[in-house]
């Protein structure tokens, strides 16, 4: 009988080379972006999705004191491994760890042509859209405290 692929999430305090590697693959090789890796690195936590053995998709994290809330970031999944939800994995395993931090709101900053994700994801679009690089991205906002909603609403 043939089991299921095993899917195991890590986290990490530096960039760890395989992270580096999505990163470079994803980013680098088939988006063209020159400026993938910068200054958040060394302060962000990293997570690696592994397809058994194989890491497949990853992303980092950090809290942000000039937009008071935390950041996620540099979403990826390989190209081989698209298509089986690993970019929503990743992205819910960076939120467990921003709730257990104690994080009540998330932001990020989407590619335009992919914000559809992110909307699937329970993020709204704040329409405040920007250039990285050559390629637009729009900020996009997920609030973990139920009564931020609420008062958010109540306005």
């Amino acid at each position: 009988m043939k089991r299921g692929k095993q899917m195991t999430i890590k986290i990490y305090d530096k960039l760890p080379r395989a992270a580096k590697e999505i990163r470079q693959e994803v980013f680098g090789q088939e988006q063209g972006f020159k400026k993938e890796f910068d200054e958040i690195d060394p302060i962000a936590k990293h997570i690696i999705l592994l397809e058994d053995d194989d890491p497949v998709a990853t992303c980092r994290f950090y809290y942000s004191k000039e937009r008071e809330c935390y950041i996620v970031g540099r979403i990826a999944v390989r190209k081989e491994a698209r298509g089986k939800r690993y970019g929503e994995k990743v992205l819910q395993g960076a939120e467990e760890e921003i709730k257990k931090a104690g994080g009540k709101r998330i932001e990020l900053s989407a590619q335009c042509r992919v914000s559809q994700f992110y909307l699937k994801q329970g993020y709204t679009d704040t329409k405040d859209v920007h250039m990285d690089e050559y390629c637009p991205h729009t900020w996009m906002r997920k609030e973990l405290d139920p009564a931020c909603i609420l008062n958010e609403k109540g306005k």
